[in-house]
């Protein structure tokens, strides 16, 4: 048996109206195009108010470790605490995580 160990990126991003969304994905390219129209899928929330920008990513090993973080952002900060994560995190990090 062959298994493939994919890590989880929890991301998140800005929306055109100044919304965030935040997610899961193990394919954050392919993830963003669905956000932003260029594949088939994507969230109902995102279709409306896109195109989307990627604002801030995290990476973990297994789904259920990027589920509980994905779970802590969106239902512990509020706009600001979201905007604070973001401003902390440098380009370096982020493209580290990607």
């Amino acid at each position: 048996m062959f298994f493939h160990s994919y890590p989880y990126h929890v991301y998140m991003v800005k929306c055109n109206d100044g919304s965030f969304y935040t997610g899961i994905t193990n394919s954050l390219e392919r993830r963003l195009q669905q956000h932003n129209g260029e594949r088939w899928g994507g969230a109902k929330y995102t279709r409306s108010r896109g195109p989307v920008e990627l604002m801030y990513v995290e990476k973990y090993a297994t789904r259920q470790e990027a589920a509980r973080r994905e779970w802590e952002i969106k239902h512990t900060l509020d706009h600001q605490g979201k905007l604070d994560l973001i401003s902390k995190a440098t380009k370096e990090d982020i493209l580290k995580s990607i």
